[in-house]
């Protein structure tokens, strides 16, 4: 048994067939390129192929780190964990945070030391001039 493709001239200028569910679909429910299975179709199996393909995990092992994390995100341990976080150099994963929090990393750019700047900032320690004299500050390297 081949798959089922409709006959040629059936679908309409900017429609694709899908060959996972059947429909004949606006290529605005495709992702670009010359995928054969609509977003939606995609979307499906996508989470169990994720993490694999990306972080070389099973979803038993992501499960376990969540676990392991007492089902809190490993940051700000309020929010449940559903990101999977990784060094973008080396390719390990750290473990699983919320969406705000693996965005910040991300946003910090994996940089521990804006990190360490960033939580001073908010203790109120960066920039904060020292009085070392009378009229003579220093400001914090």
């Amino acid at each position: 048994m081949g798959r089922t493709v409709p006959p040629r001239g059936s679908v309409p200028d900017g429609y694709k067939h899908c060959q996972g569910c059947g429909e004949v679909k606006p290529r605005s429910a495709w992702h670009r390129g010359k995928a054969s299975r609509c977003k939606a179709c995609r979307a499906v199996d996508d989470p169990r192929h994720h993490l694999g393909r990306q972080y070389g995990l099973t979803e038993a092992e992501r499960d376990a780190m969540v676990a392991s994390q007492y089902r809190l995100c490993a940051i700000c341990l309020t929010a449940p964990p559903a990101h999977v976080d990784h060094c973008h150099k080396t390719g390990r994963v750290r473990g699983v945070l919320c969406f705000n929090c693996n965005s910040a990393i991300g946003k910090l750019r994996d940089d521990p030391g804006a990190a360490r700047r960033a939580a001073a900032y908010l203790e109120g320690n960066l920039w904060k001039p020292t009085l070392v004299a009378p009229g003579v500050y220093q400001l914090p390297s």
